[in-house]
């Protein structure tokens, strides 16, 4: 399945973006990760950084809250995906981010604000998301649009997830 939002935007992420025009738009504000996306180095690990932080402040919540603000921040994170895409004229830019931090949080769904957590979660995530194992690639390739920016890093994230439950306990380090 493909969703094309745009069919003159095109798949050049290393496009540069004008720091400007992030900071001025507030959809592309949030899309490109409150500016983490405007770094020329790994905007993506920038962004997914953007997410720790998010992580400790929602962490304290009971999983059913968390989990439904995960899924505002992902059906929100289409809007604004699409929404930047359409705004710069370039398919899935490398400095669009907020799949990344909602991704990241989806990993991050149940765990402690122990610093193993978080750093296994994020290695995690973005090895997931780096490599992009089947399916992810498959998703990355033919799903356009907010839709497809969201849902290749919403599996990396459920991926990730699934491997720190079964690493977490083995990193407990008993007294």
């Amino acid at each position: 399945m493909t969703i094309s939002p745009n069919p003159r935007a095109t798949k050049t992420p290393k496009v540069r973006i004008p720091p400007r025009l992030v900071f001025t738009d507030p959809w592309c504000f949030l899309g490109f990760g409150f500016g983490t996306g405007l770094s020329s180095w790994a905007p993506g690990t920038l962004g997914t950084l953007a997410a720790v932080p998010i992580f400790a402040l929602m962490q304290p919540m009971n999983t059913p809250a968390y989990i439904m603000v995960l899924v505002f921040w992902f059906l929100i994170g289409i809007v604004i995906c699409q929404h930047c895409e359409l705004r710069l004229g370039v398919s899935d830019h490398s400095g669009i981010v907020w799949d990344e931090i909602v991704g990241y949080l989806v990993t991050m769904t149940g765990m402690s604000l122990s610093w193993q957590d978080i750093a296994l979660g994020f290695a995690l995530f973005r090895l997931f998301d780096i490599i992009k194992p089947w399916p992810i690639r498959l998703v990355d390739r033919h799903v356009h649009g907010g839709f497809g920016i969201m849902l290749d890093d919403l599996l990396a994230g459920l991926l990730a997830a699934l491997v720190l439950r079964w690493l977490a306990p083995m990193l407990v380090v008993s007294a």
